[in-house]
């Protein structure tokens, strides 16, 4: 079988493109920067069914991420963004062209609405994943890779975990819409992505890029709510101004006061109808999910079902 690496397995996204790349046919090496974590949805019992092999790299570091890519002899990989890159992951990009790998499946943002050379810097997110995009394209060449672009991670409610346990949750705009994707659906589309070239199976795409958006737009209340419905707790929204809302995300959700911000800053965005969700790019990309796993993507409330322990955790 042909051998494929996944790097970051023990996210969400990471974990998923490796069991789908698996099933689908490949052999995968699991590289982690600390090869004693646990991956989600992988027993230590499938994962020996399954002949995962695990190798040490670190992103940051890219002799580690040659010595990886040598030990597995694959020419496929899946990477994530850093965000955190000084170089915009360029020399993690040349370490894994020179050490063998011809193909990546890049884990990138819906955020990116245009040229990748026109996202402006203030667009943090978006411009952080352009950068490294250009880097990947600069790299590997227009022809080596492809960039994975999801909208609004479901993962993102639990930014009020803390006050839906409560029952109370105090939201600055209740309508403001998203799409609440599935992590597990992202990971399946690059893991499909990463087994099919793996296999030499054509994709038919027309650009470098896959754009991932999730079942169903749904106001922030209405998610909240739910929740709470999944869980069979009462949830009560209550809409209140920008400040107050500010105070309930850092003080009882525990979120970094810049993070705060940026989370108001979205739902903001969103009920003012400037959410890239509002983009033409948005409706082509409803059907990409299903075209890639053949089922539909997994609805907001059974993605609560299937993660219940993080919202009591």
């Amino acid at each position: 079988m042909a051998p494929v690496i996944v790097f970051g397995p023990t996210g969400a996204v990471g974990s998923a493109a490796a069991r789908t790349a698996q099933q689908l046919g490949t052999t995968v090496y699991l590289a982690m920067r600390n090869p004693t974590k646990s991956i989600p949805g992988l027993s230590a019992g499938k994962e020996r069914e399954g002949g995962f092999e695990r190798v040490q790299a670190d992103f940051s570091q890219p002799d580690t991420i040659s010595t990886a890519v040598a030990q597995s002899k694959a020419k496929h990989a899946f990477i994530y963004t850093d965000l955190t890159s000084s170089d915009h992951m360029r020399a993690s990009f040349t370490a894994l062209k020179e050490a063998g790998i011809e193909f990546v499946v890049l884990l990138s943002s819906f955020g990116i609405q245009g040229d990748v050379r026109n996202v402006p810097p203030e667009d943090h997110i978006a411009y952080v994943h352009a950068q490294a995009e250009i880097s990947l394209q600069e790299v590997f060449g227009a022809h080596g890779y492809v960039a994975v672009r999801p909208a609004f991670y479901a993962s993102n409610t639990l930014w009020w975990k803390a006050p839906i346990q409560t029952g109370h949750v105090k939201l600055a705009w209740p309508a403001a819409a998203f799409d609440w994707i599935s992590p597990e659906d992202i990971g399946g589309v690059c893991g499909t992505i990463l087994a099919r070239r793996a296999q030499e199976t054509d994709l038919s795409l027309n650009e470098p890029y896959v754009n991932l958006v999730g079942a169903e737009k749904m106001g922030v209340g209405d998610a909240v709510k739910t929740i709470g419905k999944v869980l069979g707790k009462e949830v009560n929204v209550t809409e209140v101004d920008e400040n107050e809302a500010l105070d309930s995300l850092v003080n009882e959700s525990g979120l970094p006061e810049p993070i705060a911000r940026s989370v108001l800053g979205f739902c903001r965005n969103a009920a003012n109808g400037q959410s890239f969700m509002d983009s033409p790019r948005y409706g082509p990309a409803v059907g990409n999910i299903e075209k890639y796993l053949g089922r539909p993507a997994t609805r907001l409330h059974e993605w609560v079902e299937a993660n219940r322990e993080k919202f009591s955790a």
